[in-house]
């Protein structure tokens, strides 16, 4: 699809069900806190919802869960309506699984207990409970009350008490942002690689790019209760709708440049167009598309290392700040002069108004 619509779907055969989100609002006594969403995602896909706090991404996933009533619009869980007018399908009958930003564990029940608690009674003492535990790596920690577990060990048995009724849609908010950074890197890659093998359809919500691009197949950009860009990881950084999602999904210089058809003039040199303009633009230019080398067009004024690469920021001669990425240990040091000039393939650009 054209990552600049606002809606789009997801292409992915699995035996889940898909999730279809149309015309969408919801309101509580004031201005939309959703308005007009719509989104598709194929069963089995995986979906990330990243915005800023109080965009309505927590609002779009309680709505889809039967948690919020809508004012306008319908959900669809497969063929099913489950939210639309004269109809609103309650949570425990969507076959959806929530993971919640607390996690929501009960403190007077056993792991155990709270895995099962989803579950017909009939099934509580069988072995789907100990099936899940293992598969998210607490086999054993059953009997374990959950204040006696890690933060890590207390979000794995929120997810498994989700995942033991076998939903056909799962839905986690915000599911790692009480962990320390350090646990939540290890925890994100063990619920990627679960999610990766399982055959459910997932929407998360996150403020975290990173994260976003890491976990979701797709990425729904919501801004003011809207989705304002849906595409790929690689659509949206390579490829945003405007400066304003440019800047959110990554790290973003916005420098002014003439274009002519499809380059544009700039301090930095003549820089390819992905799309033809012509007059003043705003032309955005990621970190690791800049190259550097000595010369007098720019000076360094900071330097930060992280291993794996070394960011460079720069005052160009007409006193414009950029940042400038390359892979390898500092070559230069600070208050260096070096030339600046961009090395990628094509990127985008914005007419200025006038």
């Amino acid at each position: 699809m054209n990552p600049s619509n606002s809606s789009g779907s997801i292409s992915r055969s699995s035996g889940s069900v898909s999730i279809t989100v149309s015309d969408v609002s919801v309101a509580y006594d004031g201005p939309d806190v959703l308005d007009d969403v719509e989104v598709t995602v194929d069963a089995g896909s995986h979906l990330a919802l990243l915005g800023p706090s109080g965009c309505g991404k927590t609002t779009l996933l309680r709505a889809i869960a039967g948690l919020e009533p809508l004012t306008a619009g319908e959900i669809k869980l497969g063929d099913e309506v489950v939210s639309g007018p004269g109809r609103h399908l309650p949570p425990e009958r969507r076959r959806v699984g929530m993971v919640f930003q607390d996690w929501a564990l009960f403190p007077h029940m056993s792991v155990a207990g709270n895995v099962g608690y989803g579950l017909p009674r009939a099934d509580r003492a069988g072995h789907r409970v100990d099936e899940v535990l293992e598969m998210v790596g607490l086999a054993g920690l059953g009997d374990r009350a959950p204040h006696t577990l890690s933060g890590g060990q207390q979000q794995r048995v929120a997810l498994a008490r989700a995942l033991a009724p076998r939903p056909s849609v799962l839905l986690l908010d915000e599911p790692f942002s009480n962990l320390d950074s350090a646990l939540r890197v290890e925890v994100r890659t063990e619920v990627h690689r679960l999610l990766t093998e399982l055959d459910v359809t997932t929407v998360f919500v996150t403020h975290d790019q990173d994260e976003a691009f890491i976990l979701g197949d797709h990425v729904a950009v919501m801004s003011e209760g809207r989705i304002r860009q849906f595409g790929t990881p690689a659509e949206l950084y390579a490829r945003p709708v405007d400066p304003w999602v440019a800047q959110f999904v990554g790290e973003a210089n916005l420098i002014v440049g003439i274009a002519t058809g499809g380059v544009a003039t700039t301090a930095v040199g003549q820089v390819p167009l992905s799309t033809e303009h012509e007059g003043t633009v705003d032309v955005l230019l990621r970190p690791e598309d800049l190259s550097i080398e000595s010369g007098n067009g720019a000076s360094i004024e900071l330097i930060e290392y992280y291993g794996h690469d070394t960011t460079y920021e720069l005052a160009l001669r007409d006193g414009t700040s950029i940042r400038a990425r390359m892979a390898s240990a500092p070559k230069f040091a600070r208050s260096d002069t070096v030339d600046v000039s961009f090395s990628g393939d094509t990127t985008v650009a914005w007419r200025v108004d006038s």
